[in-house]
């Protein structure tokens, strides 16, 4: 049991299918009141938002992927919350990665 401890519901678990989440009832409000005609961006290739949120979902995965295997998940700080504090991972960062690859991938591709 213990190989799979860190399945376990942690916060940043918890935040990313909330946002995932949020995300999807965004963009099926806005494929219901906003029809989308395909657009062509830098790849060259006709894109809806759906194309482009899973673009940049699979990115977002490859980011992470890389960041665990080059960088780790050592803690970066603690923050002063509840008896023992709340580590920040750095893989925080690359979420922070991963939100601004997803900004620029709605903008252009």
């Amino acid at each position: 049991m213990d190989s799979i401890a860190w399945m376990a519901w942690t916060l940043p678990t918890a935040i990313f299918f909330v946002a995932l989440a949020c995300t999807l009832a965004v963009m099926t409000w806005l494929a219901a009141a906003y029809p989308e005609a395909e657009r062509i961006g830098i790849l060259r290739i006709p894109t809806t938002r759906g194309d482009r949120l899973f673009i940049s979902l699979i990115l977002a995965a490859v980011i992470h992927l890389a960041w665990i295997g080059l960088i780790g998940t050592d803690t970066i700080t603690t923050l002063p919350i509840g008896e023992e504090g709340f580590d920040i991972s750095s893989l925080w960062l690359a979420t922070v990665v991963s939100l601004v690859s997803a900004v620029v991938i709605f903008r252009t591709v």
